[in-house]
Protein backbone atom coordinates (compact mmCIF):
# COMPACT_ATOMS: atom_id res chain seq x y z
CA UNK A 1 0.00 0.00 0.00
CA UNK A 2 2.88 2.45 -0.62
CA UNK A 3 1.96 4.71 -3.56
CA UNK A 4 5.11 6.79 -3.26
CA UNK A 5 8.21 7.12 -1.05
CA UNK A 6 7.66 8.43 2.45
CA UNK A 7 8.35 12.15 2.93
CA UNK A 8 11.34 13.25 4.93
CA UNK A 9 10.67 13.60 8.68
CA UNK A 10 9.70 17.16 9.76
CA UNK A 11 12.88 17.32 11.88
CA UNK A 12 15.99 16.23 9.91
CA UNK A 13 17.66 13.37 11.79
CA UNK A 14 20.55 10.98 11.10
CA UNK A 15 19.65 7.89 9.12
CA UNK A 16 20.63 5.27 11.71
CA UNK A 17 18.14 2.40 11.54
CA UNK A 18 16.58 0.54 14.43
CA UNK A 19 15.13 -2.96 14.27
CA UNK A 20 12.54 -5.32 15.69
CA UNK A 21 13.22 -6.63 19.18
CA UNK A 22 14.43 -10.19 19.55
CA UNK A 23 12.76 -12.90 21.63
CA UNK A 24 14.88 -11.56 24.52
CA UNK A 25 13.45 -8.07 24.15
CA UNK A 26 15.25 -4.78 23.52
CA UNK A 27 18.94 -4.94 22.58
CA UNK A 28 21.67 -4.64 25.19
CA UNK A 29 24.08 -1.77 24.83
CA UNK A 30 26.75 -4.22 23.64
CA UNK A 31 24.44 -5.30 20.80
CA UNK A 32 24.36 -1.80 19.28
CA UNK A 33 26.73 -0.45 16.66
CA UNK A 34 29.03 2.43 17.57
CA UNK A 35 26.80 4.90 15.68
CA UNK A 36 23.70 3.59 17.42
CA UNK A 37 25.33 3.89 20.86
CA UNK A 38 26.43 7.47 20.17
CA UNK A 39 22.97 8.42 18.99
CA UNK A 40 21.22 6.75 21.93
CA UNK A 41 23.53 8.49 24.43
CA UNK A 42 23.28 11.94 22.85
CA UNK A 43 19.51 11.74 22.39
CA UNK A 44 19.12 10.59 26.00
CA UNK A 45 20.98 13.70 27.21
CA UNK A 46 18.70 15.92 25.14
CA UNK A 47 15.66 14.13 26.55
CA UNK A 48 16.82 14.75 30.11
CA UNK A 49 16.78 18.50 29.47
CA UNK A 50 13.28 18.30 27.97
CA UNK A 51 12.08 16.10 30.83
CA UNK A 52 13.32 18.60 33.42
CA UNK A 53 11.44 21.42 31.67
CA UNK A 54 8.19 19.45 31.58
CA UNK A 55 8.68 18.26 35.17
CA UNK A 56 9.06 21.87 36.26
CA UNK A 57 5.73 22.71 34.64
CA UNK A 58 4.11 19.74 36.35
CA UNK A 59 5.59 20.83 39.69
CA UNK A 60 3.87 24.18 39.40
CA UNK A 61 0.65 22.40 38.43
CA UNK A 62 0.75 20.20 41.54
CA UNK A 63 1.47 22.96 44.09
CA UNK A 64 -2.25 23.39 44.98
CA UNK A 65 -2.48 19.67 45.80
CA UNK A 66 0.47 20.08 48.18
CA UNK A 67 -1.38 22.87 49.99
CA UNK A 68 -4.48 20.66 50.07
CA UNK A 69 -2.50 17.87 51.72
CA UNK A 70 -2.18 20.11 54.80
CA UNK A 71 -5.96 20.00 55.28
CA UNK A 72 -7.04 16.81 57.00
CA UNK A 73 -10.45 16.78 55.28
CA UNK A 74 -8.89 16.94 51.82
CA UNK A 75 -6.28 14.30 52.68
CA UNK A 76 -9.01 12.02 53.99
CA UNK A 77 -11.07 12.52 50.82
CA UNK A 78 -8.09 11.75 48.57
CA UNK A 79 -7.39 8.59 50.57
CA UNK A 80 -11.01 7.50 50.05
CA UNK A 81 -10.62 8.17 46.32
CA UNK A 82 -7.47 6.04 46.23
CA UNK A 83 -9.33 3.20 47.93
CA UNK A 84 -12.12 3.50 45.35
CA UNK A 85 -9.75 3.15 42.37
CA UNK A 86 -7.70 0.44 44.08
CA UNK A 87 -10.87 -1.63 44.50
CA UNK A 88 -11.79 -1.13 40.84
CA UNK A 89 -8.26 -2.06 39.77
CA UNK A 90 -8.30 -5.23 41.88
CA UNK A 91 -11.39 -6.45 40.02
CA UNK A 92 -9.47 -6.13 36.71
CA UNK A 93 -12.79 -5.85 34.88
CA UNK A 94 -12.53 -3.30 32.04
CA UNK A 95 -16.31 -3.17 31.55
CA UNK A 96 -16.84 -2.15 35.17
CA UNK A 97 -13.85 0.19 35.24
CA UNK A 98 -14.70 1.93 31.94
CA UNK A 99 -18.46 1.83 31.27
CA UNK A 100 -19.46 2.29 27.63
CA UNK A 101 -21.38 5.39 26.50
CA UNK A 102 -25.11 4.77 26.76
CA UNK A 103 -26.15 7.09 23.94
CA UNK A 104 -24.64 7.98 20.55
CA UNK A 105 -22.92 11.35 20.19
CA UNK A 106 -24.68 14.19 18.39
CA UNK A 107 -21.77 15.25 16.23
CA UNK A 108 -21.40 18.69 14.69
CA UNK A 109 -19.15 18.75 11.62
CA UNK A 110 -17.67 21.70 9.76
CA UNK A 111 -14.97 22.16 7.16
CA UNK A 112 -11.48 22.58 8.60
CA UNK A 113 -9.41 25.62 7.74
CA UNK A 114 -7.79 25.81 4.28
CA UNK A 115 -4.34 25.02 5.71
CA UNK A 116 -5.58 21.66 7.00
CA UNK A 117 -7.13 20.77 3.65
CA UNK A 118 -4.01 21.88 1.78
CA UNK A 119 -1.82 19.82 4.10
CA UNK A 120 -3.93 16.66 3.87
CA UNK A 121 -4.66 17.12 0.14
CA UNK A 122 -8.19 15.98 0.85
CA UNK A 123 -11.47 16.48 2.66
CA UNK A 124 -10.91 17.51 6.29
CA UNK A 125 -13.68 18.11 8.81
CA UNK A 126 -13.51 19.34 12.39
CA UNK A 127 -15.88 17.42 14.65
CA UNK A 128 -17.29 18.34 18.03
CA UNK A 129 -19.91 16.93 20.37
CA UNK A 130 -20.88 17.12 24.02
CA UNK A 131 -19.36 14.42 26.19
CA UNK A 132 -21.76 12.06 27.96
CA UNK A 133 -19.07 11.11 30.47
CA UNK A 134 -20.02 10.73 34.11
CA UNK A 135 -17.19 10.42 36.61
CA UNK A 136 -16.61 6.80 37.52
CA UNK A 137 -16.26 7.82 41.15
CA UNK A 138 -19.69 9.15 42.25
CA UNK A 139 -18.01 11.52 44.73
CA UNK A 140 -16.40 13.41 41.83
CA UNK A 141 -19.34 13.72 39.46
CA UNK A 142 -20.25 17.29 40.34
CA UNK A 143 -16.64 18.43 39.96
CA UNK A 144 -16.16 16.71 36.60
CA UNK A 145 -19.51 17.97 35.34
CA UNK A 146 -18.32 21.51 35.98
CA UNK A 147 -15.50 21.39 33.42
CA UNK A 148 -17.29 23.34 30.70
CA UNK A 149 -14.74 23.32 27.85
CA UNK A 150 -13.38 19.88 28.66
CA UNK A 151 -16.83 18.36 28.29
CA UNK A 152 -16.96 19.27 24.61
CA UNK A 153 -15.09 16.64 22.60
CA UNK A 154 -13.03 17.68 19.57
CA UNK A 155 -11.58 15.60 16.74
CA UNK A 156 -10.44 16.09 13.16
CA UNK A 157 -11.55 13.68 10.44
CA UNK A 158 -9.74 13.23 7.12
CA UNK A 159 -12.24 11.38 4.96
CA UNK A 160 -12.19 10.32 1.33
CA UNK A 161 -15.14 11.37 -0.81
CA UNK A 162 -15.81 7.74 -1.74
CA UNK A 163 -15.61 6.61 1.89
CA UNK A 164 -15.91 5.21 4.38
CA UNK A 165 -12.43 3.69 4.29
CA UNK A 166 -10.38 1.73 6.84
CA UNK A 167 -9.55 4.37 9.45
CA UNK A 168 -6.33 5.11 11.32
CA UNK A 169 -7.08 6.87 14.62
CA UNK A 170 -4.29 8.90 16.22
CA UNK A 171 -4.04 10.06 19.85
CA UNK A 172 -1.50 12.77 20.64
CA UNK A 173 0.89 13.03 23.58
CA UNK A 174 0.83 15.25 26.66
CA UNK A 175 0.76 18.93 25.63
CA UNK A 176 1.02 17.94 21.94
CA UNK A 177 -2.56 18.24 20.73
CA UNK A 178 -2.15 20.42 17.60
CA UNK A 179 -3.60 18.65 14.57
CA UNK A 180 -1.04 20.08 12.15
CA UNK A 181 1.90 19.01 14.33
CA UNK A 182 0.59 15.45 14.65
CA UNK A 183 -0.18 15.29 10.96
CA UNK A 184 3.40 16.28 10.16
CA UNK A 185 5.02 14.12 12.83
CA UNK A 186 3.24 10.91 11.81
CA UNK A 187 3.29 11.65 8.05
CA UNK A 188 -0.49 11.32 8.05
CA UNK A 189 -0.95 12.73 4.51
CA UNK A 190 1.06 9.74 3.33
CA UNK A 191 -1.27 7.32 5.14
CA UNK A 192 -4.23 9.22 3.73
CA UNK A 193 -2.87 8.87 0.18
CA UNK A 194 -2.28 5.17 0.93
CA UNK A 195 -6.04 4.77 1.27
CA UNK A 196 -6.76 5.32 4.94
CA UNK A 197 -9.21 7.76 6.41
CA UNK A 198 -7.63 9.45 9.44
CA UNK A 199 -9.15 10.51 12.77
CA UNK A 200 -7.16 12.79 15.11
CA UNK A 201 -8.66 12.70 18.61
CA UNK A 202 -8.12 15.42 21.24
CA UNK A 203 -7.54 14.16 24.78
CA UNK A 204 -9.33 15.73 27.77
CA UNK A 205 -7.98 19.09 28.96
CA UNK A 206 -5.95 19.58 25.76
CA UNK A 207 -6.30 22.07 22.93
CA UNK A 208 -9.83 23.46 22.74
CA UNK A 209 -10.77 21.22 25.65
CA UNK A 210 -8.46 23.10 28.04
CA UNK A 211 -10.44 24.98 30.64
CA UNK A 212 -10.45 28.77 30.58
CA UNK A 213 -7.25 30.26 32.05
CA UNK A 214 -5.37 26.95 31.83
CA UNK A 215 -1.68 27.92 31.60
CA UNK A 216 -0.93 25.21 29.03
CA UNK A 217 -2.60 22.45 27.04
CA UNK A 218 -3.00 19.38 29.24
CA UNK A 219 -2.85 21.29 32.54
CA UNK A 220 -6.06 19.71 33.85
CA UNK A 221 -4.66 16.18 33.68
CA UNK A 222 -2.42 16.70 36.70
CA UNK A 223 -4.00 19.71 38.43
CA UNK A 224 -6.47 17.75 40.57
CA UNK A 225 -4.39 15.07 42.25
CA UNK A 226 -4.45 11.36 41.57
CA UNK A 227 -8.24 11.18 41.42
CA UNK A 228 -8.25 13.91 38.78
CA UNK A 229 -5.79 11.95 36.64
CA UNK A 230 -7.81 8.75 37.03
CA UNK A 231 -11.02 10.46 35.91
CA UNK A 232 -9.22 12.18 33.01
CA UNK A 233 -8.11 8.74 31.79
CA UNK A 234 -11.62 7.37 32.25
CA UNK A 235 -13.02 10.26 30.22
CA UNK A 236 -10.35 9.81 27.52
CA UNK A 237 -11.52 6.22 27.06
CA UNK A 238 -15.22 7.08 27.25
CA UNK A 239 -15.08 9.94 24.74
CA UNK A 240 -12.97 7.96 22.30
CA UNK A 241 -15.55 5.19 22.41
CA UNK A 242 -18.12 7.82 21.41
CA UNK A 243 -15.85 8.63 18.44
CA UNK A 244 -15.93 4.90 17.60
CA UNK A 245 -19.74 5.02 17.79
CA UNK A 246 -19.67 7.86 15.26
CA UNK A 247 -17.30 6.02 12.92
CA UNK A 248 -19.43 2.89 13.15
CA UNK A 249 -22.57 4.92 12.36
CA UNK A 250 -20.89 6.31 9.22
CA UNK A 251 -20.10 2.77 8.04
CA UNK A 252 -16.47 2.30 9.10
CA UNK A 253 -15.80 -1.35 9.91
CA UNK A 254 -12.00 -1.45 10.24
CA UNK A 255 -10.23 0.75 12.76
CA UNK A 256 -6.57 0.84 13.78
CA UNK A 257 -5.36 2.93 16.70
CA UNK A 258 -2.00 4.50 17.43
CA UNK A 259 -0.84 7.11 19.90
CA UNK A 260 2.32 8.69 21.21
CA UNK A 261 3.45 8.92 24.85
CA UNK A 262 0.29 9.68 26.89
CA UNK A 263 -1.55 8.83 23.67
CA UNK A 264 0.31 5.51 23.56
CA UNK A 265 -0.77 4.82 27.13
CA UNK A 266 -4.36 5.69 26.24
CA UNK A 267 -4.38 3.63 23.05
CA UNK A 268 -3.06 0.56 24.88
CA UNK A 269 -5.79 0.98 27.49
CA UNK A 270 -8.56 1.44 24.90
CA UNK A 271 -7.39 -1.76 23.17
CA UNK A 272 -8.23 -3.58 26.42
CA UNK A 273 -11.71 -2.08 26.62
CA UNK A 274 -13.31 -1.88 23.15
CA UNK A 275 -13.44 -4.76 20.68
CA UNK A 276 -13.87 -2.49 17.65
CA UNK A 277 -10.11 -1.85 17.54
CA UNK A 278 -8.67 -4.20 14.90
CA UNK A 279 -5.04 -3.23 15.54
CA UNK A 280 -3.15 -1.13 18.07
CA UNK A 281 0.28 0.54 17.87
CA UNK A 282 1.38 2.33 21.08
CA UNK A 283 4.33 4.59 20.25
CA UNK A 284 6.84 5.45 23.05
CA UNK A 285 4.15 4.62 25.62
CA UNK A 286 4.17 4.89 29.38
CA UNK A 287 2.33 2.15 31.27
CA UNK A 288 3.04 3.03 34.91
CA UNK A 289 2.99 6.85 35.11
CA UNK A 290 3.70 6.88 38.85
CA UNK A 291 7.02 5.08 38.37
CA UNK A 292 7.88 7.35 35.46
CA UNK A 293 7.25 10.53 37.45
CA UNK A 294 9.45 9.12 40.24
CA UNK A 295 12.40 9.90 37.93
CA UNK A 296 11.19 13.35 36.85
CA UNK A 297 13.01 16.00 38.89
CA UNK A 298 11.65 18.31 40.31
CA UNK A 299 8.11 16.87 40.00
CA UNK A 300 9.18 13.79 41.96
CA UNK A 301 10.13 15.99 44.95
CA UNK A 302 6.76 17.76 44.88
CA UNK A 303 4.91 14.41 44.78
CA UNK A 304 7.04 13.07 47.64
CA UNK A 305 6.34 16.18 49.74
CA UNK A 306 2.61 15.98 49.06
CA UNK A 307 2.50 12.31 50.01
CA UNK A 308 4.52 12.92 53.17
CA UNK A 309 2.26 15.75 54.31
CA UNK A 310 -0.86 13.72 53.59
CA UNK A 311 0.53 10.52 55.11
CA UNK A 312 -0.24 8.68 51.88
CA UNK A 313 0.12 4.90 51.88
CA UNK A 314 2.50 4.09 49.00
CA UNK A 315 1.05 0.57 48.64
CA UNK A 316 -2.42 2.08 48.25
CA UNK A 317 -1.12 4.49 45.61
CA UNK A 318 0.48 1.62 43.69
CA UNK A 319 -2.77 -0.36 43.81
CA UNK A 320 -4.90 2.62 42.72
CA UNK A 321 -2.53 3.48 39.86
CA UNK A 322 -3.28 0.14 38.25
CA UNK A 323 -6.85 1.31 37.62
CA UNK A 324 -5.89 3.05 34.37
CA UNK A 325 -2.83 0.98 33.46
CA UNK A 326 -3.04 -1.30 30.41
CA UNK A 327 -0.96 -3.77 32.43
CA UNK A 328 -4.06 -4.44 34.52
CA UNK A 329 -6.20 -5.75 31.65
CA UNK A 330 -5.90 -8.20 28.78
CA UNK A 331 -5.65 -6.73 25.25
CA UNK A 332 -8.54 -7.53 22.93
CA UNK A 333 -6.81 -7.46 19.49
CA UNK A 334 -5.04 -10.73 18.66
CA UNK A 335 -1.29 -10.92 19.27
CA UNK A 336 -0.49 -10.46 15.56
CA UNK A 337 -2.44 -7.17 15.61
CA UNK A 338 -0.34 -5.53 18.33
CA UNK A 339 2.83 -3.56 17.58
CA UNK A 340 4.82 -1.50 20.10
CA UNK A 341 7.38 1.18 19.16
CA UNK A 342 10.06 2.45 21.55
CA UNK A 343 13.06 4.79 21.49
CA UNK A 344 16.21 3.51 23.21
CA UNK A 345 17.26 7.06 24.16
CA UNK A 346 13.83 8.01 25.52
CA UNK A 347 13.97 9.42 29.04
CA UNK A 348 10.40 10.78 29.23
CA UNK A 349 8.85 7.37 28.51
CA UNK A 350 11.85 5.07 29.14
CA UNK A 351 12.02 2.02 26.85
CA UNK A 352 11.64 -0.20 29.93
CA UNK A 353 8.02 1.00 30.05
CA UNK A 354 7.38 -0.24 26.52
CA UNK A 355 9.14 -3.50 27.37
CA UNK A 356 6.79 -4.04 30.31
CA UNK A 357 3.85 -3.68 27.95
CA UNK A 358 5.51 -6.04 25.45
CA UNK A 359 5.83 -8.75 28.11
CA UNK A 360 2.22 -8.25 29.19
CA UNK A 361 1.15 -8.43 25.56
CA UNK A 362 2.67 -11.89 25.06
CA UNK A 363 5.86 -10.75 23.29
CA UNK A 364 4.01 -9.25 20.32
CA UNK A 365 5.72 -7.31 17.50
CA UNK A 366 8.12 -4.75 19.01
CA UNK A 367 10.19 -2.20 17.05
CA UNK A 368 12.87 0.10 18.46
CA UNK A 369 14.72 3.11 17.07
CA UNK A 370 17.92 4.72 18.43
CA UNK A 371 16.37 8.09 19.29
CA UNK A 372 14.51 9.79 22.11
CA UNK A 373 10.94 10.87 22.91
CA UNK A 374 10.63 13.49 20.16
CA UNK A 375 13.63 12.74 17.94
CA UNK A 376 12.42 9.60 16.20
CA UNK A 377 15.54 8.64 14.31
CA UNK A 378 14.91 6.83 11.01
CA UNK A 379 11.19 7.36 11.48
CA UNK A 380 10.36 6.35 7.88
CA UNK A 381 11.69 2.92 8.84
CA UNK A 382 9.04 2.36 11.50
CA UNK A 383 6.33 4.06 9.42
CA UNK A 384 6.98 1.46 6.73
CA UNK A 385 6.91 -1.18 9.49
CA UNK A 386 3.50 0.13 10.56
CA UNK A 387 2.25 0.03 6.98
CA UNK A 388 3.31 -3.58 6.43
CA UNK A 389 1.81 -4.52 9.78
CA UNK A 390 -1.54 -2.84 9.11
CA UNK A 391 -1.85 -3.69 5.43
CA UNK A 392 -2.34 -7.39 6.10
CA UNK A 393 -5.80 -6.92 7.59
CA UNK A 394 -6.92 -3.30 7.08
CA UNK A 395 -7.28 -3.78 3.32
CA UNK A 396 -8.45 -6.81 1.37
Amino acid sequence: MEPEPLPEPPIPVPDVPGADATARGLPRRADLTTRQRLLVDSSALADLALRTSIASLLSATMVPTVAGALRSSQSRAEREHLEFYAELAAAADPHRAFPAPTEPPRVSSRAANPVAEWFAHGNVRNLRFHSTFQAVNPALRDRCRGYVRNNVVHAQHWRHHDGPRPTLCVIHGFMGSAYLFNGMFFSLPWFYRSGYDVMLYTLPFHGRRAEKYSPFSGYGYFAHGFSGFAEAMAQAVHDFRSVLDYLEFTGVDRIALTGMSLGGYTSALIASVDDRIQAVIPNVPVVTPDRTVDEWFPANKVVALRDRLAGTDSALVDAATMYSSPLNYRPIPAKDRRLIIAGLGDRLAPPEQAEMLWKHWDHCAFHWFPGNHVLHVSQPDYLRRMTRFLGEFMFD
